[in-house]
């Protein structure tokens, strides 16, 4: 399960897509997770798949690698789509027991909140595929740089937000580690129902707590051996510059704005 986790890898390459500046690639993120819960026809749905496909060919990324990111969360994407259409009664009724009804505002709900979520991983995670984490850093601390004026840690804030992401697959891998570890002494984490599967996954917390603060004390130890003394005068062998590339994707992110506008208020009503 763990080792399809994509999120906070980072994928070499020179595509078009890496060769963005990270601020632009960081700002266009954002913009896509807000305008990915406008879409409500098909036409806008068929925009976004056009849209990540064409982003995903310039990346060099494989499309396969990118849906591999899909997996672990296929359980929480279902349980959504579960909740909300058994819990929404609008439009026409199907099926009703006590509080639990089936209608066909549930079930559209339901699909639309399946979809946003499917393209919002897929979408998100072509961040930190095609971004090294220390240029990210780098941009979000450029981004909230107006925020020193109240004196807000920026270069701190975005140090552990990057760290965060950078250590994902690493604590995934961990756990996995772990779990087979646990497995070949009879632990079983298979069987039996959703509660009985949560409670045997409990005695992974200790050793997996244990083994993250080993690793943050490590790495703590490792950045003052490095004379690592925060943001304060510190220099940057490659500095950020938007480029010509940059001001081509920001139109093309303009445009894709302008589309799902058109969808939400207009297609949509």
């Amino acid at each position: 399960m763990f080792k399809n986790m994509t999120l906070g890898q980072y994928f070499p390459g020179n595509s078009p897509i890496h060769r963005l500046d990270p601020r632009t690639k960081l700002l266009a993120t954002v913009a896509y997770i807000v305008l990915i819960f406008l879409v409500k026809t098909f036409w806008g749905y068929l925009g976004v798949l056009a849209f990540l496909g064409v982003v995903v060919a310039l990346s060099g990324v494989r499309f396969g690698y990118v849906v591999k990111g899909l997996k672990p969360l296929l359980f929480i994407i279902l349980f959504t789509m579960v909740i909300n259409a058994f819990f929404t009664s609008s439009g026409t009724v199907y099926w009703q027991w006590k509080f639990l009804s089936l209608s066909s505002g549930g079930i559209l709900l339901a699909v639309h909140m399946a979809l946003r979520l499917t393209f919002l991983v897929l979408g998100t995670q072509l961040l930190t595929l095609t971004t090294p984490p220390l240029m990210l850093t780098d941009a979000i601390e450029s981004l909230l740089k107006p925020l020193k004026a109240i004196k807000l840690p920026v270069h701190e804030l975005a140090m552990m937000m990057s760290i965060a992401l950078r250590f994902i697959p690493t604590l995934m891998e961990e756990t996995d580690k772990l779990m087979k570890a646990q497995a070949s002494r009879g632990a079983d984490f298979e069987s039996g129902n959703l509660f009985r599967r949560a409670k045997n996954m409990v005695p992974l917390l200790v050793p997996l707590f244990v083994s993250a603060f080993r690793r943050a004390d490590e790495l703590a130890l490792a950045m003052e051996a490095r004379c690592y003394r925060g943001g304060e005068g510190r220099t940057r062998l490659k500095v950020l510059r938007f480029t010509r590339l940059d001001a081509y994707a920001l139109i093309a992110m303009l445009v894709f704005t302008a589309f799902l506008l058109v969808d939400f208020f207009v297609l949509g009503k």
